[in-house]
This record gives structure tokens, C-alpha cells and sequence, in this order.
């Protein structure tokens, strides 16, 4: 037990110690940030995927997971312990019509601990709900900068949840999340004077949104046998629309500009956002749901498909309408569709380690809802990626180390936009112990 807890320690300082903003994406400039992938490696890697629950496993995406059956290999008196740790590594090619650029970033992905009470299953943890980190600038014919924007931050979720086993096969469950960050972001409209040289002093806006708020999840989850060893299984999510209280700041500040594009600030004045009623605004966190089926062979084999919808047209915070850093942009209605699943050569192969591994695959497909406007017109951003992983057991209770790997592409090229072709890395730690244990004597 204490191992596994150095372990997890650990690996979170080193991912700690590497992380840079978590997202190193030209469209994170737009609303709350790029949102993070809400799920464990071995979700990811089937494409995204939340209809899958086995013992050994935390489901992060459905709150109805957190529970299930209690193991024969326990005497059918309790279940595993679940803890996890992840993280992961993500490079990408920026390609215009014109120009190309490599970036990378590293982030933090989650932590959680999930563990069984009776019938009941409790699920806590923390994760990025967003993550901001750009900086963009844009020049004239003369290759001159003219806007420079710059932008950090994110939303960040701590959930506690619990689930119930109405039976064996059925189970419902809630996710209670406290959500809190900040997104800050400055821009530089460049002035030049009669010959066509840059101004030594420029004006910045500074702009900065403290986030906090609750908002919930709720999950079902049913699973039926087809045949003696054909098992269907389906899933639902549904997350209500909430609200996060902003508390909002912006200033103005004359800097000079270096060579080296370092901004040293002469002097700045602060905003009276109280006067303009934007100090305290709401931010609108939209309504989605997620339905979801999968058929497969216990510790054999799975493959499902996963629909997700997103009210993103709702997404709201007037504070931003007034923002220097996001006038370009709109939301319409999104989408996400999976497809995955994972093959198991032979479980509990004594002769074959590799026969043990988890081989995991997917496909997703998604309308993130966020609409670019520019002189040439509307151009909604597409997202899609094919991953692979792998599962590897370490130790006991079915101990496992994971591997992932996701191929993509967001965005686009047309209308002078930025196509982002991405390879993101990942990595997890999913550890099981047992407590509860019943006292066999006196």
C-alpha cells in the first residue's frame, strides 16, 4: 500500500514539475480555454469512450461506474480500491496557407480515488476542466507586428461522487463538481507613427476572470447478458446547464516593447468594471448528454460506439463580449461520436506475459462548436483522432500501467485559419488494493 502511494507521489511531482499551461493551442484564445478530455488513458485510447466498467478500472466520465459487483475472487464481499494518476504530452504542427510552427505542452490530467461501500460506490478526485495557453500575433505587409494577444489559465474541477447498485446489472449514479481557476489574457493593438515605425510606448488591455462555482453530473448504467458469454452494455450521462460566478479585472498600461519582445510597463490604470455593472458576471456552463452501447466478452474483448451532444450555443459570460481577446468568436451547438474498443489475447496466461495485455483502439469525430468569423465567413472548427494503447499489469489486484497514443487534427486551413495536426501522449498509473477486509477469526 505504501509503495503505491510513493508511486503515485511521485509521478505527480514529475508531471508537476514539467507542466507548462497544459495546452499549447492557437483556438484555447477563445471563451474558457480548449476543454480537456474528461476521462483515464484507457478511456481516451477507445476513442473517448464511457460505456465501459470493470473492476480494476476508475470511470471518470460516467458517475453511475463508481460502483458494481462485488468480486468472487473476494468471497463476493467487497471490491478493489481504485486509485489513478495521469498525465500527458502533446505536439503539434500550426500550419496556415503559408507558415508552419512546432509546439508542445505538458499537463496534468487527473487524480482520483474511487472505493466501495456495500451497494454504494464513492468516487473523488481533481482534473483540468480547461486549460488557455497562446500567443498569437499578426502582421502587416511590411512584416511588422499589429495585434500581439497572450493568454493563460484554465478551470479546474474537484468532484465527489456516489453511486448506487439498484442490482448486479443496474446502477445509478451523481457527481457533485467544485469548479475554480482563472483565465488571464493581455492584448497589444501595435500604433506606428507618419514614416511607418513602430511607436516606443504602446497601450496594452489586461484582462482577468477569477472562476468558481458547482455544477453536476448524473449517470446510469446497465449491463444484460445476450447469450452464456455475450454481454451488451449501455450508458447514459446527462450534465445540467449551471453557472460560475466571474469576478472580473482589467486595466490598461502604457509598456515599451524590446527588441526581444519583452513588454516592460511605464504605468497602468485599472477599469471601473463596478460602474459598467461587469465586475461580478455569470459565465454559462451549457447542458450536454451522452448515450452510449457496447457488446463484448468479460476480460475478452469490447467494442462500442458513444454519441455525445453539447448546448455549446448556450455558452455565456458578458464579461467576455467586451474583451479585447475574444470579440472573434461564436458558439453553436456541438457534438462528439466514438467509436472503440480493447482485445484481451488470454487473462490469465501463466505461459505468455503478453498475452495479458490490454490492446486498446478508437475513433472520434467531434463539432466542437466554436465558430471563427473573419472577412472570407464562417468556419465552424472539427476535431478527430484515432488512438491506440495498451494496459500493462504490474502488480496486484489487478495493478495495471497504461499507454496511450492519439493521432489528430483540428481546425482548419480554409479562410485563413490555423489546422492544428497534434500527437498526444499519455500516460497512467491505475493501482488497486483491497480494504473492508471481513475478520475470518477471533
Amino acid at each position: 500500500m505504501i509503495k503505491k502511494l510513493i508511486v503515485v507521489f511521485v509521478v505527480i511531482f514529475a508531471l508537476s514539475s514539467h507542466a507548462q499551461e497544459g495546452v499549447a493551442s492557437p483556438y484555447s484564445f477563445y471563451g474558457i480555454g480548449s476543454l480537456k478530455f474528461r476521462g483515464t488513458v484507457e478511456n481516451r485510447s477507445m476513442g473517448g469512450l464511457s460505456i465501459f466498467r470493470d473492476s480494476i478500472h476508475i470511470n471518470l466520465r460516467n458517475p453511475a461506474a463508481f460502483t458494481g459487483p462485488n468480486l468472487l475472487s473476494f468471497n463476493k464481499e467487497n471490491r478493489p480500491v481504485k486509485y489513478a494518476v495521469g498525465g500527458s504530452y502533446s505536439s503539434a504542427t500550426l500550419k496556415t496557407d503559408t507558415e508552419k510552427a512546432n509546439v508542445s505542452s505538458t499537463s496534468f490530467d487527473y487524480l482520483a480515488l474511487n472505493f466501495p461501500v456495500g451497494k454504494f460506490g464513492v468516487g473523488l478526485g481533481l482534473l483540468p476542466y480547461t486549460a488557455v495557453g497562446y500567443k498569437l500575433e499578426s502582421e502587416n505587409d511590411q512584416e511588422q507586428i499589429t495585434n500581439r494577444f497572450n493568454g493563460e489559465g484554465g478551470v479546474n474541477k474537484a468532484f465527489l461522487g456516489f453511486a448506487y447498485s439498484i442490482s448486479d446489472n443496474f446502477s445509478i449514479g451523481v457527481n457533485t463538481q467544485y469548479n475554480f481557476g482563472n483565465i488571464q489574457n493581455s492584448a497589444i493593438e501595435f500604433r506606428f507613427d507618419n514614416d511607418g515605425a513602430p511607436l516606443v510606448a504602446q497601450s496594452r488591455e489586461n484582462n482577468r476572470s477569477d472562476l468558481s462555482g458547482l455544477n453536476f453530473d448524473f449517470g446510469l448504467y446497465y449491463k444484460t447478458k445476450l447469450s452464456k458469454t455475450l454481454e451488451l452494455t449501455t450508458a447514459f450521462t446527462f450534465t445540467p446547464e449551471s453557472s460560475l460566478t466571474s469576478k472580473n479585472q482589467r486595466s490598461f498600461a502604457v509598456v515599451n516593447v524590446g527588441a526581444s519582445g519583452q513588454e516592460i510597463v511605464i504605468n497602468s490604470i485599472d477599469t471601473d468594471l463596478v460602474a459598467q455593472g461587469l465586475d461580478e458576471t455569470d459565465l454559462i456552463l451549457p447542458s450536454k448528454f451522452s448515450l452510449g452501447a457496447g457488446i463484448g466478452v468479460a476480460r475478452k474483448w469490447f467494442f462500442g460506439a458513444e454519441y455525445e451532444s453539447q448546448k455549446t450555443g448556450d455558452f455565456n459570460n458578458p464579461f467576455y463580449s467586451q474583451n479585447s481577446s475574444s470579440v472573434a468568436s461564436n458558439f453553436e451547438d456541438g457534438y462528439r461520436f466514438s467509436l472503440g474498443g480493447f482485445y484481451i489475447p488470454e487473462y490469465n496466461s501463466f505461459s505468455g506475459y503478453f498475452k495479458r495485455l490490454v490492446y486498446r483502439a478508437g475513433f472520434r469525430s467531434e463539432r466542437t462548436g466554436l465558430i471563427i468569423e473573419n472577412t472570407s465567413g464562417i468556419e465552424s472548427i472539427n476535431e478527430f483522432g484515432i488512438s491506440f494503447g495498451v494496459g500493462i499489469p504490474v502488480g496486484e489486484f489487478g495493478s495495471n500501467a497504461n499507454v496511450g497514443l492519439e493521432i489528430g487534427k483540428r481546425g482548419t486551413t480554409n479562410n485563413n485559419l490555423i489546422q492544428e495536426n497534434f500527437i498526444n501522449l499519455q500516460i497512467s498509473l491505475s493501482l488497486n488494493d483491497r480494504w473492508f477486509v471481513k475478520r475470518k477469526y477471533d
